[in-house]
């Protein structure tokens, strides 16, 4: 049995005849009636009376009508549903995130991606970048979206937007008094709060750099491994910290943000992805992330 012969025999019924059926069919009748034939052969019924009036449905006729709309519908649910997935219109997608990313580029990009695919389920997980890189590695992923540098052999790393470290300081602290940029150099005898240097190297060590630069070693008082955990730490007074400019979107009383003065130090988010896998969901995702992107973030004076 041929699934062609189940359309022609459908056919056939709806037109109520052969040379109908030929015609949408865009074939010859004599092929038509040989093909339905064979099918009544191969069934050991018949299914078709034939008089001079047209067709129609002997009892095993209608019964194996009802089966053949039913197994072609079933078919063509197939035919899309295949193509769309393949398209990356259905699916599932695992991303993992760095808190910095919810404070900017990961909302309008979802956005834009839930509107164009409104049928792939988003899956957000949010992790440190060592984090994701194990989770990657697992199979638990998709994609992730960390901070540089990402310096593994089996994963790739795409930079999508770099932003300036701003100073976030207790609302009563000396250096939380004025908007302009501060000079990192007055901070000599601050206390910082930073994030191990396992789980966000690029920004421990923008962090260190820095204050290097402006000609001290920062004390360390009190290491953090979120972003939202850095600043409820800030709002208590344990401490300065540099962080992305977007943590300013983080609306937490008690804490003041200020620009550094001097030459900008960025930090740079990125896709982070197993090398040589990839899905369609995955890249209509990364499309949205980077027509999302803003450019470079730099509050800096």
């Amino acid at each position: 049995m041929e699934i062609r012969q189940l359309r022609y025999f459908v056919a056939i019924v709806e037109e109520g005849g052969f040379s109908r059926a030929a015609e949408r069919l865009h074939v010859s009748q004599p092929p038509l009636s040989t093909q339905i034939k064979s099918l009544e052969s191969e069934l050991g019924v018949q299914l078709l009376e034939r008089s001079n009036r047209g067709v129609s449905l002997t009892a095993a006729g209608s019964v194996f009508y009802e089966e053949a709309q039913a197994v072609l519908a079933r078919l063509e649910h197939a035919r899309v549903k295949t193509q769309q997935t393949d398209r990356g219109d259905i699916g599932m997608l695992a991303v993992g995130f760095v808190s910095i990313a919810d404070y900017s580029i990961l909302p309008p990009a979802l956005k834009s991606f839930r509107a164009d695919f409104p049928r792939v389920e988003v899956q957000l997980h949010e992790l440190t970048t060592d984090a994701q890189i194990r989770e990657l590695r697992a199979g638990r992923l998709d994609l992730g979206i960390g901070l540089a540098p990402v310096d593994e052999p089996d994963l790739a790393f795409k930079g999508i937007m770099r932003e300036a470290l701003v100073l976030a300081a207790p609302s009563g602290h000396p250096a939380a008094k004025g908007d302009g940029p501060i000079d990192l150099r007055t901070l000599s005898k601050a206390q910082f709060i930073v994030p191990p240097r396992e789980i966000a190297s690029g920004l421990y060590d923008l962090t260190i750099s820095h204050c290097h630069a402006a000609g001290f070693a920062p004390q360390i008082t009190q290491h953090a491994r979120q972003m939202q955990t850095v600043i409820g730490l800030v709002s208590s007074g344990m401490g300065l910290a540099l962080v992305p400019s977007s943590v300013r979107n983080l609306q937490r009383r008690g804490v003041h943000y200020r620009p550094l003065r001097g030459k900008p130090a960025l930090i740079e988010l990125g896709i982070v992805r197993a090398r040589n896998v990839t899905s369609p969901q995955a890249e209509n995702f990364i499309k949205a992330l980077m027509s999302a992107k803003p450019a470079v973030s730099v509050a800096n004076a």
